[in-house]
């Protein structure tokens, strides 16, 4: 009876090692869903296969159903690596003490958000006082964060200048909302709008940009602070190595509308917390 329970025992430890040791053999992937589940999969998938040859591990997408999500798998280590913007980084980084961030795209240190519109008669933001306005998801960094904090720099509180303010949950959303006549505009970031452009997305003879915020730190790749730092050095060196000049790898980074990776740190994303503290999102 004891060899018996004996045997039990190690055999559940051998099957609780087992699992746990293929759990560490794969690197569990998300992002902020700052645009519909299908595409965020299309874009990830091939990237998700490179990293897979690189680290010599099974990389898995897991969707999240919104951004605090996000931050909760990210704090819980229920997830390895999130594609998070500014303020959800911000976020994670405040929740665990610890979120790494890895790599930036180039153009991520130098990022902006589009105002747009369908009616002809807006010029500027002056034109929309008492009209409809849309942002993205309300923990979006470059469609709600950092555009309402350059509006109150100028002395424009949403609630009261607009007279109805939506959040569209995604910057694409925003866009069908603008064109669709839903709201009299809305704000998104640059990078989605010229790929929706760029796509015939966007019928361009009916929306337009009418104004471009200035330039901010935004997305970055980051990565839990527990996760093993040998493996994090390796997810950075695999990001820093993709060459645009390499056919397969281009196609990589169009996908994530990259010309290239580059390194990033925590202090890049001071200007964030303070924009957010500054717009009450922070306590």
């Amino acid at each position: 009876m004891l060899k018996r329970t004996l045997a039990l025992a190690v055999g559940l430890t051998l099957s609780l090692s087992t699992l746990l040791a293929q759990a560490a053999e794969t690197l569990k992937v998300s992002a902020i869903p700052d645009e519909a589940p299908t595409e965020l999969l299309r874009k990830f998938k091939p990237l998700g296969e490179y990293l897979e040859k690189q680290l010599g591990m099974k990389v898995e997408f897991v969707p999240v159903s919104d951004y605090p999500a996000v931050v909760e798998a990210l704090a819980t280590d229920r997830i390895d690596m999130a594609w998070l913007g500014g303020f959800t980084f911000v976020q994670a980084r405040l929740k665990t003490g610890n979120a790494i961030p890895l790599v930036q795209r180039e153009q991520d240190a130098q990022f902006t958000s589009k105002f747009i519109t369908a009616d002809p008669n807006v010029k500027s933001l002056a034109d929309l006082k008492g009209k409809s306005f849309a942002f993205g998801s309300v923990s979006s960094t470059s469609g709600s964060l950092m555009p309402r904090y350059f509006m109150l720099k100028d002395g424009i509180k949403p609630e009261t200048y607009f007279s109805r303010v939506g959040y569209s949950g995604a910057h694409d959303a925003t866009v069908a909302w603008v064109q669709a006549g839903k709201v009299d505009a809305g704000v998104l970031n640059a990078s989605v709008w010229e790929k929706l452009v760029a796509a015939g997305k966007v019928d361009t003879n009916k929306v337009k940009v009418f104004a471009t915020t200035p330039a901010y730190f935004d997305y970055n790749w980051t990565v839990r602070g527990t996760l093993d730092p040998a493996l994090a050095a390796k997810i950075k060196a695999a990001f820093l190595a993709l060459d645009p000049a390499n056919p397969e790898q281009k196609a990589i980074l169009d996908l994530q509308a990259a010309s290239r990776f580059i390194e990033t740190s925590p202090e890049n994303y001071k200007g964030i917390e303070e924009a957010a503290r500054a717009a009450d999102l922070l306590k």
